[in-house]
């Protein structure tokens, strides 16, 4: 293998340290036997002859360890030494680097249960505090305007800034209010509040404004018991405690950023999710790491770690690292529900890449409702009349093109093609069509519906590829591969809590273990232990 990129990390300057090939050897051979923790592996190498062996009879410290995984080994050189690793075992024919099987699991951070920071919170207290900054900006107006200060020291009216999204939260708190006096279930605020351009800065300069005026009046600011402050220093104190508090709610934000609505104080990157482990079986959220796996032929090729608490965003950055990789090689890509949404089949289907994720709906369709539901455009008929296209209700009334519509969400924009039927009066199938149709208060209303027809198109394409023979056999191949290294990890390994903190310590703590678990599954196929799953085609597919 080639260490030139670990090398680099090195300077060849100063007095001559532990070999850093050595120590890889040493993390790596440790990571096979599933001891990941540096003071067992420190411990390890004074007792057991093959960590002896490995280290020649050297005894590197715990700094050793730590200053080499931590600084040193950078997620780059650690990549590209497991694709080196892939390489190889593509020349051996153990895989073909043309098709990937990718799943997920999350993982508990090293990060306290408890110290958790939601942006639900953060917006209910902010909207009171951004109600306080504002009779504080009209407090300050009136203290002007009645002393006279305004002309005396060309000091104009303070003008509060305005929040994006406030109004929606607001609201939302008001609803929430009223859900607890009437003992309801309260409703989520993961309303994303737009305060880039609200400075605590805008605070300081009223705060200066009025140092200038006591310093000009002659004003002097007390401390202590029993000693009266004037209006102009319990104005000045008031706006700083609200400045200091708006800078921490900024702070806060900015370490949630608009993807997450949770973060960890004691791991800030960490996000708290629901576990499948909950020992005090109350649903509670954990901070956790969503590690993605891609897997061919039991070898994990790639490995992705993420704070986000669904799949839908880890496909595409784990496929863009083949295509890095590897280029252009890839052809397939397994996958389960999680993975389903029209940015991601439509980023395979421009990449030529088949796909073979099961849709969301999967299970549903094979349902009775879902082929006799008459209010969806899949059971309408459809006809194209002068370039027209538009669909057939079940009472023989037409549904044209009405308008287009665009929706943007995560950088991504959805069209949606709305149709519409002119007049639904007399349609003796307004309950099966409508939905929540009421007799009394919709007897006027007519059916609308949206479509958004590059999706539909994208889900019908993975849909028949994951129905053929060859779809089948992929799936059961994902489910044994993909979910058997998960159970493995977790219930034999005992792998459920990572030792470090940080995205990219986390990184590399999983991937250190990948590449012990890839080398230990390349011994076993070198003794004919692990045969390949070539034979499972001969049988009849479920």
């Amino acid at each position: 293998m080639d260490f030139s990129g670990l090398l680099a990390c090195y300077s060849d300057q100063g007095r001559t340290g532990f070999n850093p090939i050595m120590l890889y050897a040493v993390v790596t051979y440790a990571n096979m036997r599933g001891v990941r923790a540096v003071d067992r592996i420190v411990d390890l190498c004074h007792r057991d002859l093959a960590f002896i062996w490995l280290t020649r009879g050297q005894k590197p410290k715990r700094d050793v360890f730590y200053d080499f995984k931590g600084k040193k080994l950078t997620e780059e050189v650690l990549d590209e030494l497991n694709y080196q690793f892939m390489r190889r075992l593509k020349k051996e024919g153990l895989i073909t680097l043309k098709e990937l099987y990718i799943d997920g699991t999350k993982i508990e951070a090293n990060a306290n249960r408890y110290t958790f920071v939601w942006r639900g919170s953060l917006n209910y207290h902010l909207a009171g505090l951004l109600d306080t900054i504002n009779t504080l900006y009209a407090k300050y107006n009136a203290f002007l305007s009645e002393n006279g200060y305004g002309p005396k020291y060309d000091l104009g009216d303070a003008h509060m800034f305005v929040i994006e999204g406030m109004d929606k939260v607001r609201k939302v708190i008001e609803e929430n209010r009223k859900r607890k006096l009437t003992k309801h279930k309260k409703i989520s605020n993961n309303t994303v509040i737009e305060i880039d351009h609200c400075s605590p800065l805008e605070i300081l300069k009223l705060q200066k404004n009025l140092m200038r005026i006591a310093e000009g009046e002659g004003i002097g600011f007390v401390y202590g018991k029993g000693k009266h402050k004037p209006e102009i220093q319990k104005l000045y104190e008031e706006l700083e405690e609200c400045g200091t508090r708006l800078m921490k709610y900024k702070e806060c934000f900015e370490i949630m950023g608009k993807d997450r609505n949770s973060y960890s104080k004691t791991d800030l990157e960490a996000t708290f999710m629901r576990m499948k482990e909950d020992h005090m079986m109350n649903g509670q959220l954990k901070p956790a790491y969503n590690v993605q796996i891609a897997v061919e032929n039991y070898f994990i090729v790639h490995g992705y770690v993420s704070n986000d608490r669904t799949d839908y965003n880890t496909l595409i950055p784990v496929l863009k690292k083949h295509q890095s990789a590897f280029g252009d090689q890839l052809e397939a890509v397994t996958a389960d529900s999680g993975y389903c949404s029209e940015k991601n089949l439509l980023y395979l289907k421009e990449n030529k890449i088949r796909s073979y994720i099961k849709l969301q709906d999967h299970e549903k369709r094979k349902t009775r409702a879902y082929k006799e539901d008459i209010g969806k455009y899949y059971n309408m008929g459809s006809a194209v009349f002068e370039d027209e296209h538009y669909y057939i209700c079940h009472d023989g009334r037409e549904l044209h093109h009405i308008r287009t519509e665009h929706k943007k969400q995560d950088g991504y924009t959805q069209t949606f093609e709305v149709y519409g039927c002119e007049d639904c009066s007399g349609c003796g199938q307004k309950s099966r069509c409508l939905y929540k149709y009421n007799a009394e208060k919709d007897s006027d209303r007519n059916k609308v519906m949206k479509i958004n027809e590059r999706w539909e198109e994208l889900k019908e394409e993975s849909n028949a590829n994951i129905q053929s023979e060859e779809g089948i056999l992929k799936r059961q191949i994902r489910s044994i591969q993909t979910e058997g290294h998960f159970g493995d990890i977790k219930e034999n390994e005992d792998f459920r809590r990572f030792h470090y903190r940080s995205k990219e310590k986390v990184y590399k703590e999983f991937m250190l273990y990948a590449i012990g678990r890839n080398i230990m599954k390349y011994h076993r196929f070198l003794h004919d232990e692990l045969k390949k799953y070539e034979g499972k085609k001969e049988q009849k597919t479920a």
